[in-house]
């Protein structure tokens, strides 16, 4: 399976640090960094591929400098983005995820491609229980009722690639963590520095 990290965002809600949210360095490597060593210690990712644009060229310098593929975006809209990338991967099912998970695992990351039946679901979406932020001390940004509870797109999910170019609307599953690994993004100044504290 192809692995796709979506890191061309303009990082607005990070501010006007002078830093790339994926260069934001926890634990001594820049974040994309440690998403990327997660996704490599997986047997079941065959190529990792990351959409970078003109919003993040120290990035795709260091992932290049990293032996990582990139591809260019307009890093404008995320939807197009993602098309835009599907166009040039050939796996009918891609992983994508953000690259502002400093607590991804491998582990974490291959218990989620367990559960992905593609012969029963078009995508597989990770959903964290909002309870999780609660005891990490983290507010979540958004949060959707799921059978009655509050849960939280991680923004880890599997995708038929193929249908998604041909415009079909996929049906969701949903793999429900509460894993720290998913739970934590750093988008804000604010939990930039949680995860450095959490890391410490």
């Amino acid at each position: 399976m192809q692995a796709l990290v979506n890191a061309g965002g303009k990082g607005t809600r990070m501010g006007a640090c002078g830093i790339e949210k994926p260069m934001q360095v926890i634990g001594g490597k820049p974040v994309i960094g440690r998403v990327v060593d997660a996704l490599r210690g997986s047997d079941r990712i065959d190529e990792i591929l990351v959409s970078v644009s003109d919003n993040t060229l120290k990035t795709e310098k260091y992932l290049k400098e990293t032996g990582v593929e990139t591809i260019m975006t307009s890093g404008e809209d995320f939807v197009e983005d993602l098309h835009d990338s599907f166009k040039v991967l050939k796996g009918r099912y891609v992983l994508t995820c953000p690259s502002d998970l400093p607590f991804f695992s491998t582990k974490e990351l291959d218990k989620f491609i367990s559960a992905f039946d593609p012969k029963r679901m078009e995508s597989l979406i990770a959903l964290v229980d909002k309870k999780a932020y609660e005891k990490l001390n983290v507010k979540p940004s958004y949060t959707r009722d799921y059978y009655g509870s509050d849960w939280v797109v991680s923004g880890v999910s599997i995708m038929d690639r193929e249908k998604i170019l041909r415009g079909v609307y996929l049906q969701e599953f949903f793999y429900e963590t509460d894993c720290m690994g998913f739970a934590i993004n750093v988008n804000t100044q604010e939990e930039l520095d949680q995860a450095r504290k959490i890391i410490e």
